[in-house]
């Protein structure tokens, strides 16, 4: 059968491989090529809904095939209604950006300039060692929809970002431009503004949180084709699909794909309920698990994006993990709720407050917190220079601390360390694990353990310990000569404990990892 190819300007920016086969991405566009067996095949455009959405149960005296027979087959509930009144407010997003070389890092190699390839390269607009210093531009799709009527517009951030023109097309079929206002890369919301009067069509959002089996309506741009509507209804709330630190998504499985990233969920009453921003997918279509940033979220980004142009929130300066079974046992805890403070930022309001590593946060102002993420919503939304009381356990005491939130700062990449130089070490062979005190590798101020050498199936490769980490802490005691570590382990052995607690830094930051003390079992 011969093989009809269509060609779609689609863009996915954000993709975040979960396996082999499914991953997270953001349903936006980028060109993309789509083989389909047949056109009849791949569009069914003629087929209709017969399944009820509301069907009517016959009377339980009354046989079934008589009741079928006697009574009409029941319509679907029809979003017509809704649909028509809400679709004049939500916009395809079309933006442009220029970018000056290639984002693989492909480019010609590190070449002298008396070289003759150097002059070979550079004929081509290459200069050798440097990439491609031409520049070309680079287009994305998305959606969008208007909030006021002078033309504020909400979409995600990835729709918009590093974009030199945007442009939005309504329902009417009017192209305009319009101005990035704000963006918010940590919960991946945008603000624009459009210029065009006081009259445009816009929609409100909802004024109550949905609950899991309401009705949701998804409005957009998939794929590129303009105003597309598809029904379904909110499937769970509070997803955390490890997208950012203030993840609290909607999931709903009316299907959304690449291009209706920004695009509004409603309500059966044309209300936004959240802002589609990523799907779960093994192709890149929609399989029917969508993810909506809430409105409760989204309207206070927006408002703060739209007063100030970022978002300014509260901040304590710690990292902090969750707490395992392991961690829990390690730290005689009998409950894995809180957050384990990793590490306090030097100088920052957790240290001078005196929060050190090691302790479990529990509550804020009184109220209990189950994990990181609470933690750092509950901060973030109080807001800079306002004062917290921190509730916390150190050593088995409930302890508290009021300290005044500073402001969170931008996000920083961290800094790889250069590891080449690494001497062997002594080996804890059952962990598949090789380390070296840091005091002989980089100078006698340095402290802790450096991973020289790991076993990838090994138990401390499993628990997450890489080549180049540096193991500070075991139990709370620093680690300085190479028998630390196993005299720790030992001594854990003795007091009848499953796992040895070791603080490690990494150029990510520093974690607590526990450590069986019984590799083997």
């Amino acid at each position: 059968m011969e093989m009809v190819h269509m060609t779609f300007p689609l863009v996915s920016r954000h993709a975040r491989a979960l396996t082999q086969t499914a991953r997270w991405r953001r349903p936006q566009g980028r060109p993309f090529r789509m083989a389909l067996m047949s056109t009849a095949a791949a569009f069914a455009l003629g087929a209709t809904l017969t399944t009820p959405l509301f069907p009517t149960l016959a009377k339980a005296e009354a046989p079934l095939a008589q009741s079928q027979a006697a009574q009409p087959a029941a319509g679907p509930a029809s979003f017509a209604d809704v649909a028509e009144r809400v679709k004049p407010a939500v916009v395809a997003i079309k933006t442009k950006a220029v970018e000056s070389g290639p984002e693989d890092g492909f480019g010609p190699p590190d070449l002298s300039p008396d070289d003759p390839l150097y002059r070979f390269f550079k004929r081509f607009g290459e200069v050798p060692g440097g990439g491609r210093r031409e520049k070309h531009v680079t287009q994305a799709q998305g959606s969008g929809f208007v909030i006021t009527a002078d033309g504020y517009v909400v979409t995600n951030n990835h729709v918009v970002e590093h974009a030199t023109q945007v442009e939005v097309t309504f329902d009417d079929g009017r192209t305009l431009p319009a101005k990035i206002i704000g963006t918010d890369k940590r919960t991946d919301l945008a603000l624009l503004k459009i210029n065009d009067g006081n009259n445009l069509p816009h929609v409100d959002w909802a004024t109550a949180s949905p609950r899991v089996g309401d009705w949701v309506l998804a409005v957009g741009n998939p794929f590129g084709l303009g105003g597309t509507v598809t029904a379904g209804i909110v499937s769970a709330r509070g997803r955390d699909i490890g997208a950012g630190p203030y993840d609290d998504f909607l999931q709903i499985d009316a299907p959304v794909n690449r291009g209706n990233s920004g695009g509004p969920s409603f309500d059966n009453r044309g209300q936004v309920i959240g802002v589609n921003t990523a799907i779960y997918s093994p192709s890149g279509g929609s399989v029917g698990i969508g993810f909506a940033i809430p409105a409760e979220v989204a309207k206070d980004v927006v408002a703060a994006l739209k007063e100030r142009g970022v978002v300014a929130r509260g901040w304590i300066g710690v990292q902090i993990q969750q707490i395992t079974p392991e961690i829990a046992d390690s730290l005689g805890l009998k409950s894995t709720k809180g957050a384990l403070v990793a590490q306090p930022q030097r100088g920052g309001p957790a240290e001078q407050a005196g929060l050190k590593s090691g302790d479990v946060i529990t509550a804020v102002d009184g109220a209990k917190i189950d994990g990181p993420r609470e933690l750092a919503r509950r901060i973030a939304a109080l807001g800079p220079g306002k004062t917290a009381e921190l509730t916390y356990l150190r050593g088995g005491s409930e302890k508290s601390a009021k300290l005044k939130l500073g402001t969170l700062p931008a996000e920083k990449e961290a800094a790889l360390e250069n590891h080449d130089d690494v001497e062997q070490g002594s080996a804890l062979a059952s962990y598949g694990l090789e380390i070296a005190p840091a005091s002989e590798l980089r100078g006698r101020e340095a402290e802790g353990l450096i991973v020289v050498g790991i076993d990838p199936s090994g138990v401390a490769a499993q628990k997450g310990l890489r080549q180049g980490d540096v193991i500070l802490e075991a139990n709370g005691q620093a680690l300085r000569a190479r028998g630390d570590l196993q005299a720790a382990i030992e001594a854990v052995k003795k007091e009848g404990r499953k796992s040895v607690l070791l603080r490690v830094k990494s150029p990510e930051g520093t974690r607590f990892v526990a450590l069986s003390v019984n590799p083997a079992s």
